[in-house]
């Protein structure tokens, strides 16, 4: 299929230097509510690239949980495949594509497990079947089809019937690390607006800013 002829120009406006935040994360805050408020589904979903120790890559979209100056948050079994590639090579990098918006948000940084503590308050959080399906999905793992989730998730269910769901201890969170976030904008003619945020040191206001090249 010839898709040579399927284009579209980017004419939502643009992105000056006079308009960025000091901070990226302040900047990433006025962006994804601005993305909350036009109605696009699932702002919060977002690509997460992992590598393993020998470079081969893989990516898949998880949620967004919250976010702050230290990074940005999700959950997912331990045992799953990007765990395990996170264990072996803690560089990643997140993709917020907002296509809607002509926008999308690309991170790198590093991911590092949150508290014990910092994962349980998310989970007790969360609806009771979601709960039940943390204990159900041995992330990653080869099944013989979708009966043995549902007899497992029963099985989950009959175990917890009486109390409060407990956190599987190898279930929790991700932190990811920012070491750079770029902010893209699509721009007419192909010159999009793009505008890299690189930390300097540890300090979660020392940043410099870059207009890239489109």
């Amino acid at each position: 299929m010839d898709l040579s002829d399927f284009r579209k120009d980017y004419l939502q406006g643009g992105l000056t230097s006079e308009e960025l935040a000091t901070t990226p994360v302040k900047q990433f805050t006025t962006w994804f509510e601005q993305a909350i408020e036009s109605g696009i589904n699932e702002p919060n979903a977002m690509s997460l690239a992992t590598a393993d120790k020998q470079g081969r890559p893989s990516l898949r979209t998880v949620l967004l949980k919250y976010f702050d100056e230290n990074g940005f948050v999700f959950f997912t079994n331990y045992s799953s495949r990007k765990s395990r590639e996170i264990s072996e090579n803690p560089n990643v990098s997140l993709l917020f594509p907002w296509v809607a918006l002509e926008r999308q948000v690309i991170i790198v940084g590093t991911a590092e497990k949150i508290s014990t503590t910092e994962s349980l308050k998310y989970f007790t959080s969360r609806p009771h079947e979601s709960q039940l399906g943390a204990w159900v999905s041995q992330q990653s793992s080869v099944i013989p089809n979708r009966k043995f989730l549902q007899m497992k998730l029963a099985e989950i269910g009959r175990k917890f019937k009486e109390g409060k769901v407990p956190l599987p201890d190898f279930w929790g969170g991700y932190r990811v690390v920012p070491r750079e976030i770029e902010f893209w904008q699509g721009g007419s003619a192909r010159l999009h607006d793009r505008f890299l945020y690189s930390r300097q040191t540890e300090s979660a206001d020392n940043w410099t800013i870059s207009r890239l090249s489109p």
